[in-house]
């Protein structure tokens, strides 16, 4: 790493420790690599491709999932890091495990959960993935959580982007800005969702292409003229293969939009090692200003005709009813908690702590899991054939 990485980014050698226990030895493996595959072989992560993006995972089985999501966030984290010389790895473990957290039914079920735990320190995914990996995942024999590093941890806890702005926990505000890594895997997410979620509104008729090309957007505009450019047959092109090679576009414009704007940033602010890219005044990994505000007006296009349509909203409203209910029922009559949540709330020490507890176990759960248990829940001729989460 010290060979390959240049001066500014985080060396695994250099973490500032896990959790618990120190770095364990290991001969093939980094400590953020160790991280990046503790994140990847944890249940809460195999959860991901049960619960929503944006389209219900029962509406159909080729729209993405938060699973597919996170792996686009990840590969462009990585891509953005290569070419910036900075640690993939600690990229790598921070996109792996910034959703970990998410409820089912994709934002709105975190907009529910919130409302419902609000009397009680309310609920915040990025804060609720730090939880999952310090204390929820249950793996190890001598611990609990995964015990990951410093850096990895701070990269989940300072996760923000127009979706997430978590209060940041005293541990994590010992620096004005988190690593370059973490800044990272902040702009990765939205380039992945924004540039994805239009791929599955397109291919799902959410969206027209036509409506696409009369967008007066200057960057859009640049995505489409550089398709056409760059791909003869694209005006005669079908709906998908035209939806792909604008996703494609969009992917490769952005990324080098991030990467000389950041290279600038980093040389214009003469940045040479980590703690100098922790104290600046601005985030150093960055679009230009006015491409930024173009992509910006691109998202509230997508959240005005695609997040807020009423297909969605229809698939949001159902969300929001199932968790709702859930909650109440299992509030009246904890015995329905599985073993394991049931021993927690039992134990618990106020009513702060129990609630917190039910939640746990509904942001927990996969859409599928949430309507099954509804299913059992609340129709007369449901057979209890279910088998608990524990």
């Amino acid at each position: 790493e010290s060979q390959k990485l240049a001066d500014y980014a985080v060396k695994s050698a250099d973490t500032m420790g896990r959790t618990l226990y120190g770095p364990e030895e290991d001969d093939y493996r980094t400590a953020f690599q160790r991280d990046r595959d503790r994140i990847l072989y944890s249940k809460f992560f195999k959860d991901l491709q049960y619960k929503t993006q944006v389209f219900r995972i029962v509406e159909g089985d080729f729209y993405r999932t938060r699973l597919t999501h996170t792996l686009e966030v990840a590969q462009h984290a990585r891509t953005l890091s290569r070419a910036l010389r900075l640690n993939e790895d600690l990229c790598e473990a921070i996109a792996l495990a910034h959703d970990l957290g998410h409820t089912p039914f994709g934002h709105i079920g975190e907009e529910t959960l919130n409302e419902i735990l609000e009397a009680d320190g309310g609920f915040e995914h990025n804060l609720q993935s730090l939880r999952i990996v310090d204390e929820l995942e249950k793996r190890y024999e001598r611990y609990d959580g995964l015990n990951l590093c410093y850096e990895t941890r701070e990269g989940i806890a300072r996760h923000t982007t127009t979706y997430d702005d978590p209060k940041t926990s005293i541990e994590f505000q010992r620096f004005p800005r988190p690593s370059l890594e973490a800044q990272i895997v902040n702009i990765a997410d939205p380039l992945a969702y924004c540039a994805h979620d239009l791929e599955d509104a397109l291919n799902a008729g959410y969206l027209q292409f036509e409506e696409i090309e009369s967008y007066e957007n200057p960057l859009v505009q640049r995505f489409l003229e550089q398709c056409r450019r760059n791909y003869p047959g694209f005006e005669k092109a079908g709906k998908i293969i035209k939806s792909r090679l604008l996703v494609r576009t969009i992917i490769e414009i952005t990324n080098i939009m991030v990467i000389e704007e950041t290279g600038k940033n980093i040389a214009r602010y003469r940045i040479h090692s980590v703690e100098a890219a922790r104290k600046t005044d601005a985030d150093m990994v960055a679009a230009p200003q006015k491409d930024w505000e173009n992509f910006q007006d691109l998202k509230r296009f997508l959240f005005q005709r695609v997040y807020q349509s009423p297909q969605v909203c229809i698939m949001n409203e159902k969300g929001k009813l199932i968790l709702k209910r859930i909650f109440e029922h299992l509030e009246r009559k904890p015995e329905m908690l599985p073993r394991n949540f049931r021993g927690r709330f039992e134990k618990a020490a106020d009513k702060k702590e129990k609630t917190r507890v039910i939640g746990d176990y509904l942001s927990g759960m996969t859409d599928r899991y949430a309507m099954d248990l509804y299913q059992m829940m609340f129709e007369p001729y449901e057979k209890i054939m279910f088998e608990f989460r524990e």
